[in-house]
């Protein structure tokens, strides 16, 4: 596998080098800069996949695929708000929120293996993920989920839910009224289907609802634990890698 790093800032390509090699996948090249990745994709072999950041030294990557047709597959490592992140989870293979966790990463990799895509389903439309950037309100989020109740069909409306979380390899939608529903589908999947401006994923087990949070408080090793209405079954704490970018959502 034929994989590249695209990030300005050099310690941060050299941690993910390091992290990509722990997982048995060796980075041939590293390239910092919009113009050095042109000059770069115009006189070599294009790679399986790429781990690409955004906002580059000499400009945005978009310049990058404006100028040269790319088919490999990308991981999009960044710093973005969540309006971008959902953006770019409907071209991409994943995406990476700074400061990289081991374990997503490991997750996004495996992700890549399992997919096998082919080069040509994999060319991004980026003019169509920078207007989802320019106003991604236009976007349509999902409104109802669906659990399966002994013989019935319960309909979850999604500004109900407090909180969807993860145990024993389920996905659940925990109502305000205290009800829990088993729901047919995973957290990743609903990366792509829950309104950012509502749900946040706080940790790898919890998405909040922002409108049923009735309390923060202060926890250990400079994380957060959320209280949501209707739910008390497990804490909710917010890991430290997500703390900047929760308090940036609550505002």
């Amino acid at each position: 596998m034929n994989v590249i790093i695209i990030e300005d800032e050099k310690p941060a390509a050299r941690r993910l080098s390091r992290l990509l090699s722990d997982l048995g996948v060796e980075v041939s090249t590293m390239l910092h800069s919009v113009e050095e990745s042109i000059l770069w994709f115009n006189e070599n072999e294009h790679p399986d996949l790429i781990f690409l950041d955004i906002q580059l030294s000499d400009g945005l990557s978009f310049e990058i695929f404006e100028t040269i047709e790319i088919k490999s597959a990308i991981i999009f490592t960044t710093a973005y708000d969540e309006y971008a992140l959902q953006a770019f989870k409907l071209n991409s293979i994943d995406y990476l929120l700074k400061p990289i966790d081991d374990e997503e990463l490991e997750v996004a990799v495996k992700k890549y293996k399992n997919l096998k895509p082919e080069p040509e389903k994999l060319a991004l439309d980026f003019e169509d993920i920078k207007k989802l950037l320019v106003n991604p309100l236009e976007r349509e989020y999902k409104k109802r989920f669906t659990a399966r109740v002994g013989q019935h069909l319960k309909i979850i409306n999604a500004d109900e839910v407090a909180c969807f979380y993860s145990e024993n390899k389920g996905t659940y939608a925990a109502t305000t009224e205290g009800r829990n529903y088993l729901l047919d589908v995973t957290l990743e999947n609903l990366e792509n289907e829950l309104e950012p401006k509502v749900f946040f994923r706080v940790s790898r087990k919890f998405y909040v609802n922002i409108n049923h949070i009735k309390d923060i408080i202060s926890y250990t090793n400079s994380r957060l634990q959320v209280k949501v209405n209707g739910y008390n079954e497990q804490e909710i704490i917010v890991s430290r890698e997500k703390v900047k970018n929760f308090k940036l959502w609550l505002e």
